[in-house]
């Protein structure tokens, strides 16, 4: 589940390996151009970590980051990762 603090949605998963990791950030780039809305996010080997909120709406959670949240957490299932 998304967490909203701070004026962002944030949410990590875990993958299998850091293959897999990059091949779901490789997914989740192509998402963010498609929607013209991109994270904030952090890797380290399997991990990685959103934070998004829309910077044009005064750096604060609007439609644009639940509509990528959704298609980050399909990407997710997609590629094995679990929700921390």
């Amino acid at each position: 589940m998304w967490t909203e603090h701070d004026n962002a949605l944030t949410r990590t998963f875990r993958f299998e390996d850091f293959r897999t990791a990059f091949s779901f950030m490789s997914d989740v780039a192509e998402e963010a151009e498609y929607q013209e809305h991109h994270p904030w996010w952090s890797n380290e080997y399997n991990v990685v970590t959103f934070r998004l909120r829309t910077h044009s709406a005064g750096h604060r959670v609007t439609e644009k980051d639940h509509q990528l949240a959704a298609a980050i957490d399909h990407l997710a299932t997609d590629y094995g990762g679990v929700a921390e």
